[in-house]
């Protein structure tokens, strides 16, 4: 799911009305970059997007450090990000870090090297600073009152934040992701039905421990972002090649959102590999990232979300143009 729209970088205003922010999130699964330019006040205007599948968190969740070739996967992928952001000029530059390296014993050593060879602000966010980024991401061009619960599944903790009117009232990052799960879980090929079952069962308790049934009762919508959700949304669509604007706001019920789970838990990989709509890379996780969905949805009683792209990577690009405003 590489999607890029490149165009020639502008002559930025000279009161700093419009700042041009390069945002990087480097997950546990996938690292993204986004290239946009975000006025003082108003909707920002997307330049470019990417995506690399790294898998940066692999085997973090068995040896509890980042290893050696994973590291080297975001290095290589960081160089031709270096290259966009310069070809395209952007004044703000930004890193945001999750799961895998803030639970690495050795996080602390890569993020430094991050930082420091790519010129990046940012940082390892907290459980709970994921989720506020996440929120403010989601909701940055949504209307709408009620309470609304943001889901991001990523590679290493999956995040539930619950608000109303763009301010967060409650939320939670829990050890429950696409990867640490397909890791623990999800030893076959295609997935047997009682590792299904016992990953389907870790992430309900840990969800129904994480969030008090006073905040899912309450909640009447759900956003989900990231890998797991837009991928449902592509596989729905059907589509070839992948396009951000059909995804943004699709819908999906909870019955749909089964269905797939069942047409990719009996394939092997290879089968998976050619199913219209999921990226490649995607391809190895997405069933775990599934069935963790629908234990959220289940949890707060959906019966169907609606998916965007707009997430934390959008949450951290408006906040590092708000510090320098």
């Amino acid at each position: 799911m590489v999607g890029e729209r490149s165009v020639r970088p502008a002559r930025l205003r000279g009161d700093g009305g419009v700042s041009r922010v390069a945002a990087i999130d480097c997950g546990t699964n996938s690292i993204r970059l986004l290239v946009a330019d975000v006025p003082a006040e108003g909707a920002h205007t997307d330049l470019l997007r990417r995506m690399e599948v790294v898998r940066l968190g692999e085997g973090v969740d068995a040896t509890g450090r980042l290893g050696d070739e994973p590291q080297a996967r975001v290095f290589r992928v960081l160089d031709g990000f270096r290259e966009t952001m310069d070809a395209h000029g952007a004044d703000v530059r930004t890193v945001v870090m999750t799961s895998a390296v803030r639970d690495a014993a050795n996080g602390a050593d890569f993020a430094d090297t991050v930082r420091d060879r790519y010129g990046l602000t940012g940082s390892t966010l907290s459980g709970d600073e994921e989720a506020r980024l996440s929120f403010l991401g989601a909701t940055s061009t949504r209307a709408g009152d009620g309470a609304l619960l943001v889901i991001d599944i990523g590679g290493g903790s999956t995040e539930m934040v619950e608000g109303e009117r763009g301010e967060v009232e409650f939320h939670v990052s829990t050890q429950v992701g696409v990867v640490r799960h397909t890791e623990r879980f999800l030893h076959s090929d295609p997935p047997a039905p009682g590792e299904l079952g016992a990953l389907a069962e870790a992430a309900r308790e840990t969800i129904e421990a994480s969030v008090p049934a006073a905040v899912r009762e309450r909640v009447q919508a759900a956003v989900a972002v990231a890998g797991t959700a837009t991928q449902l949304a592509a596989i729905d669509l059907e589509l070839d090649p992948y396009d951000p604007e059909a995804v943004q706001g699709h819908r999906l019920s909870l019955s749909t959102i089964q269905r797939t789970c069942s047409r990719l838990s009996a394939m092997p990989l290879a089968e998976r590999l050619e199913v219209t709509g999921l990226h490649v890379d995607r391809a190895p996780t997405i069933v775990a990232g599934i069935v963790i969905l629908i234990q959220v949805m289940r949890a707060f009683g959906l019966s169907e979300i609606e998916v965007s792209e707009h997430d934390i990577l959008y949450g951290a690009a408006l906040e590092s143009a708000a510090a320098v405003a």
